[in-house]
């Protein structure tokens, strides 16, 4: 399936069409929106502005001539696409004149890089490159008229002015250069590249500490797609059930608002996308389609038309995964005999088999099995049916993945008997240990896992239970519900959690690397980090029941689950930070670095919240296709648990980190890359799994050479979610936190200054906002693969400030100073 076009460069290209053909006056947002296709709503969610939008204009065309810059083969190359015409050029140009004439300082040194090519070959290069530029001007203005003959004379003669390669001198001038390494980045000047480096990292280093919450922390937005937006109207349809006379919620202003944001981001195609740039997913559309409907948008509405369509070409109903149809049937849209039943027994059941699933799933599916047990259903509005999204002929059945598969299909089946006939104290008993569970887990937590899934299956668990509205907790699931809600007069977008430590130990740790620190910034931070540390024992003792606690989680709050990879990275971040109390961040230090020992798994790596949990036979039962039953050891964790350690002291002579040395060596790949787990994907998993082996004192030269090898010709990196579908590197556009990875796990595998160093620098450079920030259009964190990924908007600031900085401070500032 061909993948829907980006919304943005949709956009971006109404936009220039308009200015090309009929000029400035013609470009505004309406007009925009409406040649688009889409809403002005969905035009607001990219550009707020006209000026923005003409910014991104002039940004991209800057990107696509920096491009064919670098590209090039010399200067005759350059002359030949002038000459084969380039009318955007002069369109945004002359557009951006009278919008704002400051946009130009970058095309304009855009264009010097292109001079300074002709002024190294002969000067009749230079002449070729104004009369190419001339003869554009005048074509684009109207100033001439040409025959297609005499154009092509011209352009001859002007070409004539240049040397040919081999290859243009036997193929005509209009046939593509060879592919080469741009040249011009070989010749730049080292020096002021590092000077220019300094500046933008200190300005990055200003604007980041400008984001620091007054009590020490940053937080960043996290978003993600639209099932979100689309589940929470599920989730008031479930509060606030339909009536005889149809569904009006006391919660109507804001499920509006919801719906705003979801039909904004229907794509061209009528589907909706799990990441930025991807194709349409059947789970998106079904839930985008479902929720626009129950919130009173008729199925013949051109928007719904195309969804359905889109639904019906992915496979239909039949063909979406357990948690969508899961949803469905708790309204009776989808029958329940098909749905995968989620027990209440698991709590109870011997051996612990609950703790063999990743910590994300129990959360999930503890509180889902209440739902389901108490056999609750709330109504959809009369006359309300999704018969439409079923492919006429195909039956309805449970996933069947291989043999496995159909043996828990069939344990499946006998839970549904169980249900109707089974012993009721059994039941009644597994439903109170369930709850009890749930409960105690809310507890010291921002809600249940403190993510989005399993804090509404809370809610709907509680509701099942027969809570009162009022009660602590079911007040307090919606307080924390509540508080993943993004909220303008407009628009409303939920977070699938928050990162606050997170965010605030790489920023932190971003600022460590660049240099000393404002001390009053640095002990705020220090200080709300220690506030902030886990003493009490959470689910991963079952397994480590001797272990004493100490680290930190992910959000403001979740005593039962610390992260482990968040450890490792507040252990990093305190190294360049003094709290006001030196002895308790002592203590605290010596906690977390005990906890990351004792959480080893034994295969010698790390995973994200638990030891040895990797039951594959799980993957197999029906409600895990949601991509993350389990909770394995991964590279990028591994690498950079390895780092905090060794930068404590360890080295590879320990064995913790023997066994770590020797599983990220298992487990490289043969191009030399490694997989992330958290982040997307080999870029990510690389530079980390790189870190930690140059921490330990080990390094790994195939891994360098793959970094350079997917390096895009704009000197950044880029690497598209698909990358987890098609299990192997996928190209995409560059961007500023992938670009910073490659730049960082360059510098780990001891590369101090090679052209790929020096391109990822300048791109970073050449793209930094006067704020001194990155913009970041597509997703480079992960949730759960080919399922569920995250924006997260710091990745864009602390990132490159950390490439930066170790840049400035590391070995580029020398290296380039001895060129």
């Amino acid at each position: 399936m061909t993948p829907a076009p980006d919304t943005r460069n949709a956009i971006l290209n109404t936009a220039q069409g308009l200015i090309e053909t009929e000029g400035l006056n013609a470009l505004t947002l309406e007009r925009v929106a409406r040649d688009a296709g889409l809403s002005k709503g969905g035009l607001l969610y990219h550009f707020s502005s006209k000026e923005q939008l003409m910014e991104a204009c002039v940004e991209r065309l800057i990107s696509r001539l920096t491009s064919a810059t670098r590209q090039a083969s010399g200067s005759r190359a350059l002359i030949e696409s002038r000459l084969q015409g380039e009318p955007e050029i002069l369109a945004v140009l002359t557009a951006a004149l009278v919008a704002n004439p400051a946009m130009l300082d970058r095309l304009r040194d855009e264009y010097q890089a292109r001079q300074r090519i002709f002024e190294q070959d002969a000067d009749n290069a230079m002449l070729a490159h104004l009369a190419a530029e001339g003869l554009a001007f005048c074509e684009q203005f109207g100033l001439v008229t040409l025959s297609s003959e005499k154009r092509a004379k011209i352009a001859h003669q002007i070409l004539a002015l240049t040397k040919p390669t081999d290859m243009q001198e036997q193929s005509g001038f209009f046939e593509p250069a060879p592919q080469a390494r741009p040249a011009v980045f070989e010749r730049v000047d080292l020096r002021k590249l590092a000077e220019r480096a300094s500046r933008a990292a200190k300005l990055s280093a200003e604007a980041l500490l400008r984001l620091q919450d007054p009590a020490g922390f940053w937080r960043g937005d996290l978003t993600a797609d639209t099932t979100l937006e689309a589940d929470y109207v599920l989730l008031n349809l479930w509060l606030y059930p339909a009536g005889e006379h149809g569904w009006n919620p006391p919660t109507r202003a804001r499920i509006d608002k919801a719906l705003r944001t979801v039909l904004d981001r229907q794509l061209p195609d009528g589907g909706w996308n799990i990441y930025s740039a991807g194709p349409s997913e059947l789970n998106a559309t079904v839930r985008g389609y479902v929720a626009l409907r129950l919130g009173g948008f008729d199925a013949g509405e051109p928007a719904l038309v195309r969804a359905r369509e889109r639904v019906l070409a992915l496979g239909g109903l039949q063909e979406a995964n357990s948690y969508t149809k899961i949803n469905l049937s708790l309204f009776g849209l989808f029958p329940r005999q098909f749905a995968p039943s989620v027990p209440p027994e698991l709590v109870v059941m011997p051996g612990n088999v609950l703790y063999e699933m990743s910590s994300w799933t129990r959360a999930i599916i503890v509180p889902l099995s209440i739902v389901q047990a108490s056999g609750a259903q709330r109504p959809a509005p009369p006359d309300f049916t999704l018969d439409e999204l079923y492919v006429p002929g195909v039956k309805l059945r449970l996933p069947k993945k291989n043999l496995l598969s159909v043996l828990f299909n069939q344990v499946d089946r006998a839970i549904k008997l169980w249900e109707r006939r089974g012993v009721k104290d059994v039941r009644a008993k597994a439903i109170r240990e369930a709850e009890k569970w749930m409960i105690e887990r809310t507890h010291f937590s921002g809600g249940l896992g403190a993510i989005y899934p399993s804090i509404m299956y809370s809610i709907l668990a509680m509701d099942a239970l027969g809570y009162e509205r009022d009660h602590p907790d079911f007040l307090e699931a919606m307080r924390q519900f509540d508080a993943l809600i993004l909220e303008t007069e407009t628009r409303l977008e939920f977070q699938p959690a928050v990162s606050p430590i997170w965010d605030t130990a790489i920023a932190l740790f971003a600022l460590g690397q660049l240099g000393p620190i404002d001390p009053e910034p640095a002990r705020r931070a220090a200080d709300w980090l220690l506030d902030q540390e886990i003493r009490r024992k959470g689910d991963w003792c079952v397994k480590r029941p001797n272990l004493q606690p100490g680290g930190w989680a992910f959000e403001f709050a979740n005593e039962f689950y610390p992260d482990i990879d968040d450890t490792a990275m507040v252990l990093m971040a305190l190294e360049y930070a003094k709290a006001s109390d030196a002895e308790r961040q002592a203590r605290a230090e010596r906690r977390a670095i005990n906890w990351l020992l004792g959480m080893q798994s034994s295969d010698g790596g790390w995973a994200a919240f638990d030891v040895d949990n990797n039951w594959q036979v799980l993957n197999k039962v029906p409600f895990a296709d949601h991509n993350a039953m389990l909770d394995p050891s991964c590279p990028d964790i591994t690498g950079r648990v390895m780092e905090a350690l060794c930068r404590r002291g360890m080295t590879n002579n320990d064995p913790a980190i023997s066994r770590a040395v020797n599983y990220l060596l298992m487990h490289q790949k043969e191009d030399g890359s490694w997989y992330g787990r958290w982040g997307v994907n080999h870029i990510y998993g690389t530079f980390l799994a790189l870190r930690g082996l140059r921490a330990a004192g080990a390094r790994e030269g195939k891994a360098a050479d793959w970094l350079r090898s997917v390096q895009n010709p704009d000197g950044g990196w880029g690497e598209s979610c698909a990358s987890y579908e098609k299990h192997c590197f996928v190209p995409a556009p560059s961007t500023p936190s992938q670009t910073a990875w490659g730049i960082l796990g360059l510098e780990a595998a001891g590369d101090t200054g090679s052209p790929a160093v020096e391109r990822g620098i300048q791109w970073l450079l050449d793209r930094q906002k006067s704020t001194g920030g990155w913009d970041e259009e597509l997703c480079t964190g992960t949730g759960f693969p080919n399922v569920f990924y995250l924006h997260f908007h710091l990745y864009r600031h602390y990132f490159p400030l950390l490439a930066l900085g170790n840049m400035v401070t590391g070995y580029a500032i020398p290296y380039f100073a001895r060129q």
